[in-house]
């Protein structure tokens, strides 16, 4: 399975998603069809592996990272997007698999989906729930109640999240870090995909901390003077940096152009 599930990745890559079949899996690995069929059923099935370990393995980036970052919310909050941001552009193929255009007759399972295409929020869920806990959330609104101004439909839909989760959190904070996960990646996916345009940027990375600083005001997160934050740009790696987010980033992170 170990080997049907490279050899995917690498096709995944060179190919795209869309591209993706068990013959020529089977074929790079030298074996019959029949032979790959025994432990992947379809190409279907196999997307759904693929997106599993992919959820999975940027899962698990994101939770060592924060978990390695210091206390302050802000850090553990900046630490997650840097993580995210990297692995993104360490694996745009199997970051386009998860984020980018949907694959034309697949539907991704929910329940083998879900539990591992959650772990980022989760883990900003509890970033926010442990500031909120210690009383570090800066702006609350007034008598720190504002879901009364959420529109009916919206105030249920958090409320189902609220329980679901079983998260201490008004619903007008789980909305904002609904509203800054959301932010997030569509952050990460503009660089990724090349959306900004080829001369637009000097530094894309530049923006991309602007925004995770606009994202932590929303949701009450203010950065701290003289924090390190936690660091995972391509080619980084550590806690480096103390006023901003973090230094320049490398060439190979700068100016991506809408047809890369």
């Amino acid at each position: 399975m170990a080997d049907i599930l490279r050899i995917g990745r690498e096709h995944l890559a060179s190919q795209g998603a869309a591209g993706l079949s068990l013959r020529a899996v089977a074929r790079d690995l030298g074996v019959v069809s029949s032979a790959v069929y025994r432990y992947v059923a379809s190409r279907d099935e196999l997307l759904t592996l693929l997106i599993v370990e992919a959820y999975n393995d940027l899962g698990s980036r994101v939770e060592t990272v924060v978990a390695a970052a210091p206390a302050d919310p802000f850090a553990r909050f900046a630490a997650l997007a840097d993580a995210v941001r990297g692995w993104a552009l360490r694996e745009p193929a199997r970051y386009a698999l998860l984020y980018g255009t949907p694959v034309p007759g697949y539907q991704a399972p929910a329940d083998r989906t879900n539990d591992a295409g959650t772990r980022v929020v989760v883990a900003l869920v509890g970033i926010l729930s442990e500031a909120w806990a210690t009383h570090a959330i800066t702006g609350v609104p007034a008598g720190e109640d504002a879901d009364h101004d959420l529109p009916p439909r919206l105030a249920a839909d958090l409320e189902a999240i609220r329980l679901d989760y079983a998260l201490a959190l008004p619903s007008w904070l789980v909305a904002r870090a609904m509203s800054c996960w959301s932010g997030l990646f569509g952050a990460v996916n503009f660089e990724v995909f090349g959306h900004f345009g080829e001369a637009t940027l000097t530094d894309a990375g530049e923006m991309f901390d602007q925004t995770i600083r606009l994202l932590a005001r929303q949701m009450g997160l203010v950065q701290q003077p003289e924090l390190p934050v936690g660091e995972d740009g391509p080619g980084r790696g550590g806690a480096e940096h103390v006023s901003g987010l973090r230094g320049p980033h490398p060439s190979g992170a700068r100016r991506r152009g809408a047809g890369d």
